[in-house]
């Protein structure tokens, strides 16, 4: 049985917050440091002032959050009470704040108390998923934690939010975002509603990622990225994500690179692998790329060519993007690079995006995409 589950509302435009946060008295704000000062928060806060509302902040979220944030933060929700949750920021703050909400729900009745989601990066989608990913800094791991508990109330997709953002955060979460949406296509769990927004997903980044990067106060390239963002949450919330999610994962817990770089790394030669590109044959996901391509208008005469077409456009929009190509052009060296290889793999055949992944895993053929990630070997 295939279900496709979107219960987050969804708002979009400037004029939302107030609507949404009508009834609220007491509201737990969870953010980062910058959006604290900086005063992105008074985005949240000149409505709550305008309503009387008491509300406590809780801006200790930093990137790759971890188990002592999360852990901090229940702390801090039980002893408030809010009535209201807000996440503002990118993939972090939402994701920390989802951790917080799921395991203070544990102790504390969160059951009425709406969780609204404002995400000031276009990249993770977080705003309409079920996963949250929380480090463990010790151990090197990141966790993705899944489960229906997760999933905001609202979300709030307003561009005037994200023209400030510098041009290689959008990089880095642009390619995330197409990351996401290509992943979803060729996940075993796709269905025939998470292709749709997939599909629009890669349409829209296709044609606005670029123009967000070197334009950046184009807002409707702006907008297009934040609903191509959202689209393609909604696509991996349904039908999960694979082998470069995990990669990336295990990547950037041990080389210290922002997740939409280790994807933007590491998308062409999980996609060579799991077309078979480079094997004696191709495999079904080889016809799930040539679709793609197929779509943007770069179908070839052969369904090999097609799909290389479609790998060879990710690199193309990485250059673009001045992204490095390779994970040894990232600034790994081949020494930290050998040691820390297996454990990668090891992680990353755990993780549990893998299990939706359309080609067999091991930790060996983990070890080649990451060896030839390295490299920078393509077909």
């Amino acid at each position: 049985m295939n279900v496709f589950n979107a219960p987050t509302k969804i708002y979009m435009g400037s004029h939302a917050l107030s609507s949404v946060l009508k009834d609220s008295k007491r509201v737990f704000i969870v953010t980062d440091a910058f959006m604290a000062e900086s005063g992105k928060v008074d985005y949240i806060l000149n409505q709550l002032y305008r309503m009387g509302s008491e509300f406590h902040i809780f801006s200790r979220v930093k990137p790759d959050p971890d188990i002592s944030i999360v852990t901090k933060g229940v702390e801090e929700i039980i002893e408030f009470k809010p009535d209201s949750v807000v996440a503002l920021g990118g993939g972090s703050p939402i994701d920390a704040a989802k951790a917080i909400v799921f395991f203070a729900g544990k102790v504390y009745d969160l059951r009425d108390c709406p969780f609204i989601a404002i995400p000031t990066t276009s990249g993770t989608g977080s705003e309409v998923t079920c996963f949250a990913v929380i480090s463990d800094q010790e151990k090197h791991i990141k966790y993705p934690l899944l489960d229906d508990a997760l999933l905001p109330d609202a979300a709030i997709l307003d561009a005037s939010l994200i023209l400030s953002v510098p041009p290689n955060v959008t990089a880095d979460t642009g390619i995330d975002v197409l990351t996401h949406a290509i992943e979803a296509y060729v996940s075993t769990a796709a269905t025939d509603f998470s292709d749709a927004v997939a599909e629009k997903s890669i349409k829209l980044v296709y044609k606005h990622l670029l123009t967000a990067y070197n334009e950046p106060d184009n807002f409707e390239a702006r907008q297009g990225m934040h609903n191509a963002s959202c689209l393609a949450g909604m696509a991996f919330s349904n039908a999960s994500l694979g082998l470069n999610h995990s990669m990336a994962h295990a990547l950037g817990a041990h080389a210290k690179l922002p997740h939409g770089r280790a994807n933007a790394i590491l998308l062409p030669y999980v996609m060579s692998y799991n077309a078979g590109c480079t094997a004696e044959a191709l495999t079904p996901s080889a016809a799930r790329y040539a679709e793609i391509a197929r779509m943007l208008g770069m179908e070839a005469t052969s369904t090999r060519q097609s799909a290389l077409n479609l790998i060879h456009t990710v690199r193309r929009f990485v250059k673009k993007l001045h992204m490095p190509s390779t994970i040894e052009a990232a600034g790994v060296t081949p020494e930290a690079f050998e040691k820390m290889i297996h454990e990668m793999a090891e992680n990353a055949l755990a993780d549990r995006c893998t299990a939706t992944n359309p080609a067999p895993c091991s930790i060996e053929s983990i070890e080649k995409v990451y060896r030839k990630a390295y490299t920078g070997k393509l077909p």
